[in-house]
């Protein structure tokens, strides 16, 4: 008789060990620094306390990955803030592309209305830059350097209503601080919610931010 086939052992099954963590795939995200600004950018507009390892966790990372893009929180609400600025830009040229060209009250005017909107559009944006509570703005390089084109630019504007005879008085800076202060006084009331108690609707608001910009431009103009 033949003798028995020996029995097949079944295979043995390879065990892996487990992954040192130095093994481990890092985590790639599509886009972290866009994730990280704005997650940075929804706990100002909740009110929270903005810090690095806060925003990593709303944009699902780990405590350490969002150090390679800003290592501070200044560092992540100035990039934020740059953002703001971006949007600031891309309303004024909106504005300006609308305006006449050989008017500068008209533009003076387009530029107080894109000031506006901005505000209106980007709450949470105008407080990050309107306010120190977030950053070191000194510390913001690229942001004072916007901030002075944007002032450059209402001073150059001034220069040229008067130049064609278009203002009332000659005192140009006061002319210059006076509309800054009726753009941020307007947009600050808006932001802090002061416009129910003055009777302004909320679909109110624009057409009150046009009527006060005339009534300015109107108190300024030569007649």
């Amino acid at each position: 008789m033949p003798s028995p086939k020996p029995k097949r052992r079944p295979a043995a099954r390879l065990r892996r060990a487990p992954a040192s963590t130095a093994d481990r795939k890092p985590y790639h995200h599509g886009d972290l620094r866009r994730a990280l600004v704005d997650a940075a950018l929804h706990l100002a507009v909740e009110g929270a306390e903005v810090s690095v390892r806060e925003a990593a966790r709303r944009a699902g990372v780990s405590p350490g990955a969002p150090f390679r893009h800003f290592p501070s929180r200044d560092a992540l609400m100035i990039a934020v803030a740059v953002e703001a600025q971006r949007r600031f830009r891309s309303e004024i040229e909106l504005a300006f592309a609308a305006a006449p060209p050989d008017d500068p009250l008209g533009q003076i005017r387009s530029l107080g209305l894109a000031y506006l909107r901005w505000a209106m559009k980007n709450p949470a944006h105008f407080e990050i830059i309107s306010t120190g509570k977030y950053f070191d703005h000194d510390a913001a390089g690229e942001l004072s350097r916007d901030n002075a084109e944007i002032i450059a630019m209402m001073a150059r504007l001034l220069e040229e209503a008067a130049a064609r005879g278009q203002l009332r008085h000659g005192d140009l800076k006061r002319t210059q601080i006076a509309a800054r202060a009726l753009v941020y006084g307007f947009a600050r009331m808006l932001i802090d919610g002061h416009f129910p108690r003055w009777g302004v609707a909320e679909g109110e608001v624009e057409p009150m931010a046009e009527a006060i910009l005339d009534l300015f431009i109107d108190g300024i103009a030569k007649c």
